[in-house]
């Protein structure tokens, strides 16, 4: 059996955080905000996976309301959807994402983040994919207010 899920997400640049995209720390003058450490490549695959679990959000699992998730990691938020994935019996058949920023550039750190998601998803790197563009200008990530990221991802029962 497969299923299919997608996730999106988007946070807002700000001064003052660390700009941390896919577990990957970037050096930036600016950082997502976010309860957590707004890491939109880590939030849009966690709720691809959830997705395709019928299981919802990870707002479900991780309110930005309570004060315990407060400036977490994300990839800790990885790491749960993974034992969420072994509880169900599913694997990850493979992950297609893609992050959308006007600046900074993400091509040198993609290879990073893929060794990262793969490693916290029990994944072989070859089964994840990302991809990085800009919007051209346009929009609210055009001027560099924020960064977004889809994922789509396929799940295969064990």
């Amino acid at each position: 059996m497969f299923k299919i899920g997608i996730g999106y997400d988007i946070h807002r640049l700000v001064e003052g955080r660390s700009l941390i995209v896919g577990g990957v720390h970037i050096p930036f003058g600016k950082g997502l905000l976010g309860h957590s450490d707004g890491d939109v490549l880590v939030h849009a695959v966690a709720d691809a996976i959830l997705g395709g679990l019928g299981l919802g959000d990870i707002g479900h699992f991780f309110p930005d309301t309570d004060p315990k998730y407060k400036g977490m990691p994300s990839l800790l938020i990885l790491d749960a959807v993974q034992e969420l994935l072994i509880k169900h019996q599913f694997v990850i058949g493979n992950i297609d994402t893609i992050i959308i920023a006007q600046q900074p550039k993400m091509a040198p750190f993609m290879s990073r983040m893929k060794t990262t998601l793969a490693k916290h998803l029990g994944a072989d790197e070859k089964k994840i994919n990302i991809k990085a563009k800009t919007a051209e200008k346009l929009d609210a990530i055009g001027r560099e207010e924020g960064i977004a990221a889809h994922a789509a991802v396929l799940i295969t029962s064990r």
